[in-house]
């Protein structure tokens, strides 16, 4: 983990999966949510505190595949692959899993903690 009490999590998963709104929950911020993909372009960031950690919780832009090549994906593929966060959590809509499998095994692939969120 980063440090001894702080641990760096990311939202990561398509657009429209709630991402968004898990981070709204987990900080208690107010990032603007809206009912279409691409609504995040831009990392949000946030911070809770649980017992005595420090977490830092970043919301990515939706990204559909570690291997794409649009601008929002590339800002969430960096961050994934090269900041090392010490959990990603794989924001998933439940009404569609099917669609979201193959990002799900990528991240999978990295060999790092990985949190799968189901969210209707």
């Amino acid at each position: 983990m980063s440090g001894d009490n702080k641990i760096n999590i990311v939202l990561a998963g398509q657009g429209n999966s709630g991402k968004s709104t898990v981070f709204n929950y987990l900080t208690g911020l107010h990032q603007h949510i809206g009912n279409w993909a691409g609504k995040t372009i831009e990392k949000a960031e946030g911070t809770l505190f649980y017992r005595d950690h420090t977490i830092d919780v970043l919301d990515l832009p939706g990204i559909y595949s570690l291997t794409t090549v649009s601008e929002e994906e590339l800002i969430s593929r960096s961050y994934i692959i090269k900041q090392n966060p010490d959990w990603i959590i794989n924001v998933v809509d439940s009404t569609n899993l099917e669609r979201s499998l193959i990002f799900t095994l990528q991240l999978l692939e990295l060999e790092r903690p990985v949190i799968l969120a189901l969210n209707m």
